[in-house]
């Protein structure tokens, strides 16, 4: 028999033990060779309604690289991103302690999630997180936003031995089972029943939630602060009023802060806008994540926890595999580490304040723009009927083919004329939210304003985004 050097190499390296240097994939390799095809692999593989719709908008750009609230392209050309990926990008792209915070942690090679132990990381981001939340006593960590809500969801019915949960009318909570259940977007729901028994109340109307807590079968009413879509904000007093209604019916206030937390609106938290409320739970993610590694915190008092957790026997009642994974605490621990040494949540007021004043102050400007709203960096600008003839008209024609196709009109100049990255609010509304990176300041607010005040100026002299505006209606008219 004979045995070469090599094959008995070959032999005694496993998976895992190939040299260094030695393995087949290279990312940049493969992204350089193919990177080009994502939009046609998107269409191949994955929703392909997606690049379609990117397509019809002309929202097909190819970004190569990004840092903070900005994107570049092949040519170098600079867009401004007032979106922060639905909130995600907090700290913007790549901040530079979360990005080094990633590398300790890879480096460090925790033996991590072997699911019978108890890592540090985890207990030291529950620490930092509930003391920016002292009524708070405990946390549960996930990877999403609906995950937070869905742990919020369990805990509370649980807790109160009730199975009903109260929701907003145009609430978003998620898009799984149990959160789509608090969904108040019909556009949503559709084809996805039957859902949990949850019921909507208007938001603001303390009678109608009176009403449904009198019934004695309500486990809490979950709320978002500042409600994402269209970007309402709760009514002074309300959130105190509802939680004083909630423990008195033996129901609990939930606070969806996924988007609105973590300084979106100029408080660590939007509940803190309001003096004296306290929810018993509250969901956060996104911004957690530093853009990163996907994180949710479910924060709780500890009567809520330690009932759910009430012995060893169900110690894995509610859990998530890959919950409070190293990467993701490492990155949630360097984000609230940059928020309390830059000031992140005092700059995002300020910022905040700053550019919704110089947007408030063109609404006698113009006449297709109602409205400007909201608090900190989360910023709803809406559109309203004209009072001239000829911009009625025109209002009129895209109202009849599909409400929401005039904020439409705005977003897509603002990214193919100003390279500034916006998108509507929700589904049917004339409402555009701006949730840009927390670290943007004065100059890219004044980048913002000028070119927003640049396509109004073309929306009111009749100019070429109207012919955007036919093209829209043509679309809308043929996926009827």
């Amino acid at each position: 028999m004979t045995t070469g050097t090599s094959d008995t190499t070959e032999a005694q390296t496993g998976p895992g033990q190939r040299e260094p240097g030695r393995s087949g994939f290279d990312l940049g390799a493969l992204l350089a060779e193919r990177g080009r095809e994502r939009y046609e692999l998107h269409t191949k593989h994955l929703n392909h309604q997606l690049p379609r719709m990117l397509h019809t908008i002309g929202f097909d750009r190819v970004y190569e690289r990004a840092e903070g609230a900005y994107f570049w392209d092949a040519e170098g050309n600079d867009y401004l991103d007032m979106l922060a990926g639905f909130g995600v990008m907090g700290l913007g792209r790549h901040h530079p302690v979360v990005r080094q915070a990633l590398h300790d942690v890879l480096d460090a090679q925790l033996a991590d999630l072997t699911r019978f132990d108890c890592q540090p990381l985890p207990g030291l981001l529950a620490e930092k997180l509930l003391a920016h939340s002292p009524h708070l006593d405990r946390v549960f960590f996930g990877n999403s936003g609906t995950e937070a809500v869905e742990t919020a969801l369990k805990f509370a019915r649980f807790a109160t031995g009730r199975k009903r949960v109260l929701y907003c009318a145009h609430a978003f909570h998620g898009l799984t089972t149990g959160s789509l259940s608090v969904n108040g977007e019909k556009g949503f729901r559709e084809g996805f029943a039957p859902l949990l028994p949850d019921t909507a109340v208007p938001i603001g109307d303390l009678k109608a939630l009176e009403k449904e807590l009198k019934k004695g079968d309500v486990a809490g009413l979950i709320i978002e602060p500042i409600q994402g879509k269209g970007v309402h904000d709760t009514p002074p007093g309300y959130l105190r009023a509802a939680q004083d209604l909630l423990h008195k019916h033996k129901a609990l206030l939930i606070a969806d802060e996924v988007q609105t937390g973590l300084g979106r609106t100029g408080d660590f938290y939007a509940y803190q806008h309001e003096e004296g409320v306290e929810p018993d739970l509250v969901c956060v993610a996104k911004s957690l994540s530093g853009g990163y590694v996907p994180v949710s915190a479910t924060l709780g008092k500890d009567w809520i926890f330690k009932k759910v957790y009430s012995s060893m026997d169900r110690v894995l009642v509610h859990s998530a595999s890959f919950g409070a994974n190293a990467q993701a605490m490492a990155a949630g621990l360097a984000v609230l580490s940059v928020m309390e040494d830059e000031n992140i949540v005092a700059h995002a007021r300020r910022t905040g304040d700053y550019l919704r004043n110089r947007l408030s102050e063109l609404i006698p400007r113009y006449e297709l723009l109602a409205d400007v709203r909201g608090r900190g960096l989360m910023i709803g600008i809406e559109f309203g009927r004209p009072e001239s003839l000829k911009l009625r008209s025109r209002w009129a024609m895209l109202q009849a083919a599909r409400k929401g196709l005039f904020a439409q009109m705005v977003v897509v100049p603002l990214l193919q004329k100003h390279r500034i990255l916006t998108q509507v609010s929700g589904d049917h509304l004339e409402v555009i939210k701006l949730i840009p990176p927390l670290v943007v300041g004065e100059k890219e607010a004044d980048r913002f304003v000028d070119a927003f005040t640049a396509v109004m100026d073309d929306a009111h002299n009749g100019g070429l985004m109207w012919d955007f505006g036919r093209t829209l209606v043509k679309q809308a008219v043929a996926n009827r």
